[in-house]
Formats: structure tokens, sequence, C-alpha cells
């Protein structure tokens, strides 16, 4: 797929323009005609929740289709040795390169993200604690707002391991910072699990000062990067991050369930042992030996069967990422989110709605919620009018603005149907 040369329209154009000028917006966005490569981007709908769900491009109902009937349908089994058993590692290179900043031999795509990130989190525990598993290092550090999944994950592992969760209270309306972190970090510190992007909020993390802070004392830090990848820059090698995770359905239109991504610094790869040995991580999957032999690279934390199906919609996005290149989508996200907090400080802030995520772009993801005490009831509402958002407690309504389908005129029209809805609420 071809793409024009991106120079979007950039945040300071939407902050100065007045919310009217939506339409005189799209037009100046050179990624304004990317839209019609997603199925459904000329409907009715106000889509406003690609950060839960992306919308899936027209060219994967080619390629899926082209896949059941040639290679599924016309290769069969010996699509395995003709390159699907390989498609974990390369299409992991891939994203590696155009979204995560990372070399190649570092990243994999399969399991969930919660099977993933049991993984690594159990993986860098054991290295953290020794052979003996009764090493100093005895707490894992999580912030109080991150993602239930990883709150759950981190607090089963603790158990598993005879550790101590160590929280860090955050704010719904912000995410952790450095002077925030340094007051729960310690020579106790095991690893550090957090988000790039906070999941209510959208408050965007240093990931380059957290993780140096998180070194000074010896721990390893685990960053989940399911609301970043894909829409915001990422730079893993150069950060000197030791672990990630992410998944894939969201700004990288992978489709419900597709499956999640793991990286592993390359120096900690023979030091970090897969918890779930399957066959597909061994250094010799069709040798069926007795014994477990860890493959080398990210290969060992594979463990079953990888997910072929899963994987062919994400790789035409990150096709297109490559295209488009991941700074010229920063800038659209950032003009997008812009022009939200404008229209929402005009046509919404009299209603009562407040800003729930940082008004500093240099802190601020993808994302953008809104908050009201009757916003559970604005959500229901407007999905019957297919506006479609989310919600998230306490009383936010979470505007996700996916930069290659999301216009600013769909934008506009998402923000005037809460003020709609809010007005009729109101009598």
């Amino acid at each position: 797929m071809t793409s024009p040369t991106p120079s979007p329209t950039g945040p300071d154009d939407a902050r100065r323009a007045a919310p009217s000028t939506s339409r005189a917006l799209d037009g100046a966005d050179a990624l304004e005609p990317l839209r019609d490569l997603f199925v459904g981007s000329s409907s009715g709908v106000v889509y406003l929740d690609g950060n839960s769900l992306g919308r899936p491009l027209r060219a994967t109902a080619t390629s899926l289709a082209a896949f059941v009937t040639e290679q599924w349908g016309g290769r069969l089994i010996r699509g395995w040795d003709e390159g699907w058993s390989g498609l974990p590692l390369t299409l992991g290179d891939d994203l590696g390169r155009v979204a995560l900043g990372a070399a190649p031999g570092q990243t994999w795509v399969g399991d969930s993200t919660t099977v993933t990130l049991y993984k690594l989190l159990r993986a860098a525990v054991a290295a953290q604690r020794g052979e003996e598993g009764d090493g100093d290092r005895d707490e894992i550090v999580i912030d109080t707002d991150n993602f239930p999944t990883d709150r759950y994950v981190v607090e089963g592992v603790a158990r598993e391991c005879g550790m101590t969760v160590r929280w860090l209270p955050v704010s719904t309306s912000a995410g952790v910072d450095v002077a925030g972190l340094a007051e729960v970090l310690s020579e106790r510190t095991a690893v550090v699990v957090l988000s790039q992007v906070a999941y209510r909020s959208g408050w965007l993390a240093d990931v380059a000062a957290i993780t140096a802070a998180v070194h000074d004392v010896g721990g390893l830090v685990l960053w989940d990067l399911c609301h970043s990848v894909g829409s915001v820059p990422i730079e893993l090698d150069a950060h000197g991050v030791d672990l990630a995770v992410g998944c894939t359905y969201k700004y990288l239109n992978g489709g419900p369930g597709s499956p999640a991504f793991g990286y592993v610094a390359r120096r900690h790869q023979e030091r970090l042992a897969q918890p779930i040995q399957g066959w597909m991580g061994h250094a010799d999957p069709f040798a069926m030996g007795p014994r477990y032999a860890p493959a080398s690279g990210p290969r060992r934390y594979l463990s079953g069967t990888p997910p072929i199906l899963g994987m062919l919609a994400m790789r035409d996005m990150v096709a297109l990422l490559d295209e488009v290149g991941i700074a010229a989508v920063r800038a659209k996200s950032l003009a997008l989110t812009e022009h939200v907090i404008a229209l929402t400080d005009e046509r919404l802030a009299p209603l009562g709605v407040t800003l729930a995520s940082p008004r500093d772009g240099d802190r601020r993801g993808g994302h953008v919620t809104l908050t009201h005490p009757r916003m559970r009831e604005v959500v229901t509402a407007l999905w019957q009018r297919d506006v479609l958002p989310d919600y998230r407690d306490p009383h936010g309504l979470r505007i996700g603005l996916s930069p290659l389908s999301t216009s600013f005129a769909e934008a506009e029209a998402g923000v005037d149907a809460v003020a709609e809805v809010l007005r009729d609420l109101a009598g």
C-alpha cells in the first residue's frame, strides 16, 4: 500500500485553531486520505475507541482471504516449513524496527498480553532472586492505577514466589513520575511493572528517566506498551529497557484477540529462564526430545503453536506504519488530542465536564479522558446514537483517537454528541 508523504497538522495548529475549523484541519492533514484504507471509516459511526479496538484495514480482508485459500487451503501443513513457524520472530523484528526502537533478535509475537506478562515477570523475578529463590530482592513495585491485568499478574507472581507487592499510589488523572517512584524503590526492589501510557488518564511516562532510576537500585523494569505502541515513539534499546510487553489490537489494528508481543533485551536473554516451557521454545522443536533445552534468542520465550491467523492483520498495519513513520503518527495524535481538549474547554466545560488527562502534550499519550458525575449514562446514550467512546471509572469518558483512521471532524462530532446528551440528561 502506498501513502502520501506525511506532514500532518501539528498540535500547535490545533491549539490555536477555533474548534469550528475541524474540516479545515482535515483538509490540511496529509494523513487524512489514509482513512480510506480502513473498513468503516466512511460510515456514519463516530468511532472514538480506537485505543481499545482498532478498525481493520481493507487490505486485511484481502490478505486473510488469500491466506485461507492459498496458504492454509493450498499448502496445508507444508506451510509450517514455508514460513509460518518463523513468523513470530520475523514479525517481531519488523515491529521492533518500525514501532519499538528495538534491534532484531529481541522481540516476538505470540500468546496474550496476560500470558506474556506472566512469563516475563516470573522469569525476571527468578533471575533477580537467584537459584534458591531467597535473595534479598523480595519486592515487586507497581502503581495502584495500572491496568487490572498487570496488577492481578503481579499479585499472583508475588504470592507464588513469596514476595511483597510494593504499591505506588498515583492519581487516576495523572501517572507515574520519577520523584514518586523513587519513594518506593530500594535495595529490595526486584522488578518494577509500569505502563508507558496510563490506560485511564493517558499520562505518558518518562521511560528513559524511570528506567534509569530503577537500574540505579539494581532493579529490572517491565514496561507495558499496550496503550502506546503504534501511537507514540518508543525507544526500547536507546532507553536501556529490560523487558516489555504489549497487545496488538489497539493502535496496531490486529483484530479482536490478536496476539501480544514481548521484548527481552539481548543482554538478559541467556539469564532469564522461560517459565512456561513449551515445544516451540525448544532448541530443536521437531526432535521431540525427552527433555527441554531452550532455544537461543527470543525463540526461547515461545511456548505453544503460534497463532498465525492472528498475526496477519497486524502484519498489514506494521507495513503501513513503516510507510508513514511513527513521527508523523505522533504529530497527528497530538493534534487530535489538542483539538479535543480545545473543544472540551469551549463546549463541555460549561456543562460541568473536567479534563482528567494531562494538558501538556509531552506528558499525554493518544487518548483523552473527560469526567462528569453522569458519564456512565452519557456513554450508554452515545452508543445508542452510534457514537462510540468508552467508560472508565471514576466517571470517565475516554476518547481514543487512532491517528490514521480518525478525523478532526469525527472528533468534533463526538464532543458535540457528549454535549447534546448532557443537556438531555439535565432536562
